[in-house]
């Protein structure tokens, strides 16, 4: 189904343990609030604030192009889409942040996971909080070891190997 995901290249499925990648989340207008790679093994070979650009000038694309061409009613809107490498997970909120997650193939859906993020982690640690102020990065150390546990607890991650 269009609105669940867009596929990129081919379908083949990696055999093996799952990992997470990396996420990233950015704020409505398209900076990258927080970034973190957990096996993240290539490397753009460009600077992160272009990798950045590159990533939402992506997601604007592909959610345009997705709700543009599907035959069906966007509930959901874009989901995630995969490569024959890597599938992206993509959530958003009613705040307009944006929420990515690459992880491998044989994760399907991890829609949960980052609702949880945004709920149980960002909202109660970041907007919850009077410390944290509001400014164009997360620099929260209880933000990001909290997400860090709670990634690295996740039953589809796994460290791989060099």
């Amino acid at each position: 189904m269009l609105a669940d995901t867009f596929l990129v290249g081919s379908c083949e499925r990696q055999e093996g343990k799952m990992t997470v990648h990396n996420l990233y989340i950015f704020d409505r207008n398209g900076n990258c609030l927080y970034y973190n790679e957990w096996n993240r093994k290539k490397q753009a070979g460009i600077s992160k604030d272009e990798e950045f650009k590159l990533m939402y000038g992506m997601l604007f694309s592909i959610r345009s192009f997705v709700s543009k061409m599907s035959p069906l009613d966007m509930k959901d809107g874009f989901l995630s889409f995969q490569t024959s490498k890597y599938r992206l997970h993509y959530y958003e909120t009613p705040s307009g942040l944006k929420f990515v997650m690459n992880t491998d193939l044989s994760v399907s859906n991890a829609r949960d996971t980052l609702q949880h993020i945004y709920s149980n982690l960002y909202v109660e640690l970041i907007v919850k909080n009077p410390v944290c102020a509001s400014t164009n990065t997360l620099e929260s150390e209880l933000f990001s070891s909290r997400l860090d546990a709670f990634v690295r607890a996740l039953p589809y991650y796994s460290p791989r190997a060099a």
